[in-house]
């Protein structure tokens, strides 16, 4: 699919090649009569992460070009592989998590050429970005918001605007400026903003609402519609100082705490187990906090993801 041609009052679906394979990726394109704003939208960047693959999918049927004003551009699945072949967080052909790849490189193994396509297809047509994650198919975890913290202070406040929107208690900014999708584009000059609900590889039609109003409410605050979406009454507080241990060991993994939890400095989070019961390792919180997400399968891998975590401002 050309994007650009793509005209105002049309909405089109098609695909994007990934230069130098036979990969492709999903889009729908939604143009507007009246002239405005680009705003992407993707989903599984992490093929596991339904939720927001289930509400892309939704929104890119649901969207109507007599409803904005400016374009939307709708991926709803970013790691196509990675889906049809069932292995979560990694890019099947490579083994390599495509959230960990941006800008990417057109060199590169499939996940660094999916991310420099994305940037350069995507990102680059984009105004504002939402990306829509949720807890993979081993995480469990509290719905939250992360935006861009290594931006232009223009780019920060327009993203902080757009997380206020999102029904979700947390918010969180993010320290890094590439790797991610939304964290690339947030430096690059581009309001973003990475929502996560839902968890363990499944999905809710609630949860692909929820996912869906907030989209609404964030074009309503862009001026790119004005579509009937209730407030929330929900009070969103900022977590600062997030932590993300990594799997010191791998073992069997028992935890303390519910997603949603808050605990004390120096509180047991979890401990790590071999086969006979015996401890190998125990996680202790170092601040007061809340716990954002954490391994949800009874297998820990060494290196891999455990918890996150942080004070609650």
């Amino acid at each position: 699919m050309n994007i650009d041609k793509v005209k105002a009052g049309q909405k089109e679906f098609g695909f994007i090649n990934i230069e130098g394979t036979e990969v492709e990726i999903p889009i729908t394109v939604v143009v507007g009569h009246e002239e405005g704003k680009t705003l992407l939208i993707t989903g599984g960047v992490h093929s596991a992460e339904y939720v927001g693959i289930q509400a892309a999918i939704e929104l890119s049927q649901e969207i109507l070009p007599e409803q904005i004003k400016g374009r939307m551009i709708i991926a709803p699945l970013l790691n196509v592989t990675g889906f049809t072949h069932r292995t979560m967080s990694l890019v099947y052909e490579d083994q390599k998590n495509l959230n960990r790849e941006f800008p990417g490189n057109m060199e590169g193994t499939l996940a660094e050429k999916i991310a420099a396509t994305v940037v350069k297809e995507l990102h680059n047509r984009a105004d504002y970005y939402i990306d829509l994650h949720c807890g993979d198919g081993y995480e469990t975890l509290t719905p939250y918001v992360y935006y861009p913290g290594v931006a232009t202070d223009e780019v920060v406040e327009k993203a902080l605007d757009m997380a206020k929107c999102i029904n979700a208690p947390y918010r969180v900014k993010s320290g890094v400026a590439s790797g991610g999708s939304y964290n690339y584009a947030g430096s690059s000059g581009i309001p973003s903003i990475l929502l996560e609900r839902g968890q363990c590889g499944i999905w809710k039609e609630v949860e692909v609402s929820e996912d869906k109003e907030d989209v609404y409410r964030v074009m309503n605050m862009l001026g790119m519609s004005d579509l009937d979406i209730k407030d929330y009454a929900l009070e969103q507080s900022e977590v600062v100082d997030v932590s993300y241990p990594q799997v010191p060991i791998s073992g069997c993994w028992y935890p303390r705490y519910k997603v949603g939890d808050t605990f004390k400095n120096g509180d047991l989070l979890g401990t790590i187990k071999d086969y006979f019961g015996k401890t190998l390792n125990e996680s202790y919180a170092d601040m007061d906090g809340v716990l954002l997400y954490q391994v949800a399968s009874l297998t820990v891998i060494k290196d891999g993801p455990l918890v996150a975590y942080g004070r609650v401002e």
